[in-house]
């Protein structure tokens, strides 16, 4: 193990988390808004500590790491690591500025931001001076689209070759695009992640939103995080004239945010047929239109509420919890017991591979759904063979036997999770389904859950212990469990 490297990489990381504090301090510095002096303050020391850090962890080794490539176990390490230090890190203005939080709360608030989880303990949001605000959001906004892989396209500037890092980060997995150099992808997906983003912000200033509140929840959009500066979310604009045109506009870019983001590369290629064969996009539509029509109808025709407004209520927030965005207009912990079942099970399922969403993904739910149809046929064809195929590629026995180990392991991960909660909440009076609520909000990246921690609540009356502990799930479920379990085996830290 070459720690060396490891130290030297995880402090560029560090650096360049601490050059995103300053940008947001110097706007805390020259907001119009009064109040904000303390908050750039503590921006720019928590800047000064965490970059301070990262060059300790640079300059003693940077003339004994002469690699030209990341080998792949130090690329594991890094990838699993990185994600923890910067949540640790980006705690820091929660922990230094008023209102202030603890440690365990900042930890929990900032690894919510990093994973696009969308959980957060702060009660009253408007409380907390804009420029941390921004802070929040931006962490979304780097989480969303891997904040390792910006820096996959930060160190092909400086000799690097890091394409370990890239297929370690789970977000983004592909072989079908034939790109000689990870670097040219990984630059490319930046710049369609910033048009995207700049796209869903210039929309919103449109609609009348300022430019601070356009920004945040446009950051928060593309990257399907969900936090936003107002403490009733998007139901905060419920009293606007052109409050469904705003839903609509965030419809659309969740929606983006959830699909394979190397499909646009496809896109702009002009591969149409490979864009049609695109299995994920149209599953994960189709879900989510059956979803929105059966609990639209069903609170429709059992409840009385108009058709209109049941179908714009389930329209928002099915796409807002299936892309794991997390954004709320409305309480559907008070809907009925089976509309909220529907909904776990899009929790559960999240998005697409490759893009910023959380779950378990579409992918694996198709792989599952195609084996399990051609193993009931077997019973009573035993000799008929089969091949799973999936956006026109064959998937093998031997990748169908991950996937069935993923989604085994993710269920029993998530149900060993609800006991720790319930354990760690012993004697609180927390429910089962507060405690399932917790975990699936946390390790799908959803934001909001059930019960206790339902759309109109948030975390902060849970103990310390069990924020600390769910960060730890947030960044679990971020980075499809196996980057950040790998680090717990000891074989991986053995000498070559």
């Amino acid at each position: 193990m070459n720690f060396y490297l490891i130290s030297r990489i995880l402090g560029l990381l560090l650096v360049l988390e601490a050059a995103t504090m300053v940008l947001c301090g110097l706007f805390a510095k020259y907001d119009i808004v009064a109040g904000d002096i303390e908050a750039a303050t503590m921006l720019m020391l928590s800047a000064a500590i965490t970059g301070g850090i990262g060059l300790l962890m640079i300059v003693p080794f940077i003339t004994k790491t002469k690699h030209d490539t990341i080998p792949k176990r130090e690329a594991i390490v890094i990838v699993g690591i990185g994600w923890l230090l910067v949540s640790v890190f980006g705690g820091l203005p929660y922990l230094l500025c008023s209102p202030f939080m603890n440690p365990a709360e900042a930890f929990f608030e900032s690894a919510s931001g990093f994973t696009t989880t969308g959980s957060s303990v702060m009660t009253v949001i408007e409380e907390w001076p804009r420029g941390i605000l921004l802070w929040r959001a931006t962490t979304q906004l780097l989480g969303g689209i891997g904040i390792l892989v910006l820096f996959v396209a930060l160190l092909s500037y400086i000799g690097v070759s890091s394409k370990s890092l890239f297929h370690n980060e789970s977000s983004f997995r592909s072989g079908d695009l034939g790109m000689a150099r990870i670097q040219d992808t990984a630059t490319l997906l930046l710049r369609i992640y910033a048009g995207l983003v700049l796209l869903c912000l210039v929309g919103l200033k449109a609609m009348g939103m300022t430019w601070f509140n356009a920004s945040c929840h446009a950051f928060t959009t593309i990257s399907t995080g969900g936090l936003s500066p107002h403490s009733q979310s998007i139901g905060y604009y419920a009293e606007w004239g052109n409050s469904w045109l705003i839903e609509l506009w965030l419809i659309v870019f969740m929606t983006i945010g959830s699909l394979n983001f190397l499909l646009f590369i496809v896109i702009l290629r002009n591969n149409w047929k490979r864009v049609l064969r695109e299995e994920d996009a149209r599953w994960f539509i189709g879900i989510c239109a059956l979803t929105i029509v059966l609990i639209a109808s069903g609170r429709s025709y059992n409840d009385g509420i108009s058709i209109v407004t049941s179908f714009r209520e389930a329209a928002f927030t099915v796409v807002s919890i299936a892309s794991t965005t997390g954004f709320g207009t409305v309480d559907y912990d008070q809907w009925p017991t089976w509309s909220k079942v529907l909904i776990a099970c899009l929790m559960l399922m999240g998005g697409c591979a490759g893009s910023t969403a959380g779950g378990f993904k579409v992918g694996r739910l198709i792989v599952f759904a195609k084996s399990a149809r051609n193993e009931i046929i077997k019973t009573f064809r035993p000799s008929q063979v089969f091949r799973v195929i999936v956006n026109g590629n064959p998937i093998d026995d031997s990748s169908r036997a991950r996937i069935m180990f993923f989604l085994t392991l993710y269920l029993m991960i998530c149900i060993a999770a609800t006991a720790v909660v319930g354990f760690l909440e012993a004697g609180t009076g927390i429910s089962l389904e507060s405690c399932a609520g917790t975990v699936l909000a946390t390790i799908s990246s959803i934001g909001p859950g059930f019960g206790a921690v339902g759309p109109t609540q948030n975390f902060a009356e849970l103990r310390d212990p069990t924020k600390v502990f769910l960060g730890w799930i947030m960044i679990l479920g971020r980075l499809e469990l196996f980057a950040l379990l790998v680090l717990f085996v000891p074989q991986l830290w053995r000498k070559y």
